[in-house]
């Protein structure tokens, strides 16, 4: 069931003792996996208040809780930008709602952000290039998972097959991404801790600053190719670029020659994935939607050849794959369209201009702020019966540029299972 904002204002007076909300708005989010609103404070203060809508989504919010837990006032110091803390959290049967103090900045669509300053595209690739750069031990430490380029390769192999068992998704691109996922030379790449879900709704700015990055729930070791693929999926070639520049220069890692590759690669299965998500949720809507997606990727490919996200070149349909090795784990073959093998070739070369069809974010219905009284307060919180713990903590101060922007630690927090009670 969907809570309402004002529902979801109730449930943070819960999760923070003392708070007193004075208004409250929608927030923009993932509506298949979270409510969320924003609150003002009697204070002044803002929040924001996160509610998922099934069990996986629950969860993925609790492994956040892990990672910013993990992120001590010494780590927080020393990043470019500033990260959510949790300020109380309470359960509500088996799902956890979260609140977290309000970080500075707003979200930007990506067209806002590919035609802004080359000083917010340098702000993004250097935000990039930190996180990458993080110690893996912050990783291992938190028991979050970790994935060497062939353990990464192959999960997405079985991704593949699990899709491909849809039977909605074009044969075509089913060959596309297996070749790919199949050209070994394509893996090649150093393993870095890799924020999993970056996107530009995780990204808060404030004039030509990333002021904030926020969505910790998929952090892990891995292919930091993943990181750029909303990027790459911007079809705004400059601007990629311009995020690249930054990005290299202020690695302490060069990347790999075919880190756009595998971003585009990612950009691309994501329709795939969204599929798959649509068909568990039982959505009819997200199912049709994919299937245009995935429909208008297809076209454009046949029409225009697409551009290339494999090192070895793809052969063409139903030619035999010849001087190559069966690898496990493949795709099975769908229609008529046999299934390609694995080639070790690594030809040089540029990376070329990758053009991709992203998943769109969902619409966003106009904000509408409505004030609460203490009494319409009350009465939702009565609606809503939920134990509290909830605890405000402080942390570090920032470097000084950032000195203007509030941020505090976080601490462990007790969840209280209010059915119990």
């Amino acid at each position: 069931m969907r809570r309402k904002p004002i529902e979801l204002a109730a449930v943070a007076t819960a999760a923070v003792p003392g708070l007193t909300p004075t208004a409250v708005s929608s927030a923009p989010d993932d509506p298949a996996d979270f409510d969320s609103a924003l609150l003002l404070d009697s204070e002044g203060k803002r929040w924001r208040v996160r509610s998922p809508r099934h069990a996986e989504a629950s969860a993925r919010l609790e492994t956040e809780f892990l990672v910013l837990r993990a992120f001590a006032p010494a780590i927080r110091a020393e990043l470019p930008f500033l990260m959510p803390t949790v300020a109380g959290s309470v359960r509500l049967g088996t799902l956890s709602t979260f609140v977290y103090s309000h970080l500075a900045g707003s979200t930007r669509s990506v067209e806002e952000l590919t035609a802004g300053p080359d000083a917010l595209a340098r702000e993004i690739g250097v935000a990039l290039a930190t996180i990458h750069d993080l110690p893996r031990s912050l990783v291992s430490n938190a028991d979050l998972p970790s994935y060497t380029p062939n353990e990464f390769r192959q999960r997405r192999l079985n991704e593949l097959d699990q899709a491909a068992t849809t039977g909605k998704i074009p044969p075509a691109l089913l060959l596309r991404w297996e070749h790919a996922m199949e050209d070994v030379s394509l893996w090649r790449f150093n393993p870095s801790v890799v924020h999993g879900d970056l996107h530009e709704d995780n990204l808060l700015v404030e004039g030509q600053r990333v002021t904030a990055v926020t969505g910790w729930t998929d952090l892990r070791i891995g292919d930091p190719a993943d990181d750029f693929a909303w990027l790459v999926a911007s079809n705004e070639q400059d601007f990629v670029d311009a995020v690249l520049g930054a990005y290299t220069a202020s690695r302490r890692d060069t990347p790999d020659n075919h880190l756009l590759r595998r971003a585009a690669l990612s950009a691309e299965f994501a329709l795939a994935q969204y599929l798959v998500k649509g068909i568990a949720a039982e959505d009819p809507g997200m199912i049709s939607e994919a299937e245009e997606m995935l429909s208008t990727l297809a076209r454009d490919i046949e029409e225009h050849g697409g551009q290339p996200i494999s090192v070895e070149p793809q052969p063409a349909p139903g030619a035999p794959a010849t001087g190559s090795v069966p690898t496990v784990g493949s795709a099975p073959a769908v229609g008529n369209v046999p299934a390609m093998r694995a080639a070790d070739a690594e030809p040089s070369g540029l990376v070329p201009s990758v053009t991709v069809v992203p998943v769109p974010a969902p619409v966003q219905p106009a904000v509408h702020v409505t004030p609460i009284s203490a009494d319409s307060a009350a009465d939702a919180a009565t609606d809503n019966p939920a134990g509290s713990i909830g605890t405000k903590n402080s942390g570090q101060s920032k470097a000084d540029d950032r000195k203007d922007l509030d941020d505090t630690s976080t601490a462990a927090i007790s969840i209280v299972d209010v059915t119990k009670n």
